[in-house]
């Protein structure tokens, strides 16, 4: 029996944990993690009073298969070529990202409502040195987090932005604190909006 490529686990509270459960390749998403994704969130809106939290975000490993032609490049209907960055969600998201989110793993970080990152998290869009273009979403998302010049920067000439720069522009909202890990610390910030009424 193979591993699931997506772990979701109800850890109290009202806080479910999606991970992505690829650690020899980095946690990178391919089309069956990005159907996984897709899956769980759906699965995910089907419940009542939970706060979601999703810690990994993920790098990019495989480009989606070329669409059939005379199909249209954006369904909102479809999953996202990354899983579930095309959905609405009534239930706030966390990303935590410890490592890299890069690529698509940046395409999923902005999708998220809020994001916590450890100080050696590293964010960009390498996927651009290599001709590969954002196509899920960030190149609307980016800019209304960090600005149109600061995300500019980063989608056009790829270049790593540290968890210090990202946290200075706006694109983390917290970086973990001192001697707490980021899974923590974006639990804790979600066992926090599930207190709320």
């Amino acid at each position: 029996m193979s591993k699931p490529l997506v772990v979701v686990e109800k850890v109290g509270g009202h806080v479910v944990v999606i991970t992505i459960n690829r650690p020899e390749v980095k946690n990178c998403v391919d089309e069956p993690t990005a159907k996984a994704l897709a899956d769980a969130f759906r699965e995910l809106t089907s419940l009542s009073s939970v706060e979601p939290e999703r810690p990994s975000a993920p790098a990019l490993t495989s480009v989606p298969s070329p669409l059939p032609t005379g199909t249209p490049y954006l369904n909102l209907s479809d999953d996202g070529p990354v899983g579930p960055s095309r959905m609405l969600l009534s239930k706030p998201v966390i990303a935590c990202v410890d490592g890299y989110a890069v690529a698509a793993g940046l395409e999923l970080a902005v999708w998220c409502d809020l994001r916590v990152a450890s100080e050696t998290a590293v964010f960009g869009v390498f996927c651009r040195t290599k001709g590969v273009p954002l196509i899920d979403g960030s190149t609307v998302r980016l800019p209304r987090l960090v600005g149109q010049s600061f995300a500019l920067d980063v989608i056009l000439t790829g270049r790593p932005v540290t968890a210090t720069e990202a946290y200075s522009r706006g694109l983390v909202n917290r970086l973990d604190p001192a001697g707490q890990s980021a899974p923590q610390a974006s639990l804790d910030l979600a066992r926090l909006l599930a207190s709320h009424p």
